[in-house]
């Protein structure tokens, strides 16, 4: 049984940027839409950003549309954080849907997530 991986996370400055990165190693991800996720301390678990198999249909929280951008390559998925506030202060997590480019539900859809990471935390701090 494989497991999502993620990694990039640390302490960063508000206003400054990190790079999240979210793979499998030895697993191509190709054929799986990928999910980020964010939980901070006390609150739910948030949908961060979504990228389908082919990477043409991305969809972003309203909360980070603007400042956050989702990219992939076969083995990789990516979260380029831009701008970055106080409140983006998160363990953030991965995980695979495995219909690629979704179906009945959109990619990404809670039902159909599998394989996910243990998460990166993200302090966005002074």
């Amino acid at each position: 049984q494989w497991q999502l991986v993620e990694s990039g996370g640390g302490l960063v400055e508000p206003g400054g940027s990190l790079r999240l990165s979210c793979a499998a190693p030895g697993i191509s991800l190709d054929r799986y839409a990928i999910g980020w996720f964010r939980q901070a301390p006390g609150k739910e678990r948030e949908a961060v950003s979504c990228i389908s198999s082919s990477g043409e249909s991305i969809d972003y929280a309203d909360s980070v549309k603007g400042r956050f951008i989702v990219f992939r390559d076969s083995a990789t998925v990516y979260l380029q954080m831009n701008s970055l506030k106080p409140e983006d202060t998160a363990v953030y997590s991965c995980a695979a849907d495995p219909r690629g480019a979704g179906g009945y539900y959109p990619p990404c859809a809670p039902r159909y997530l599998e394989r996910w990471g243990r998460g990166t935390l993200v302090t966005v701090s002074t």
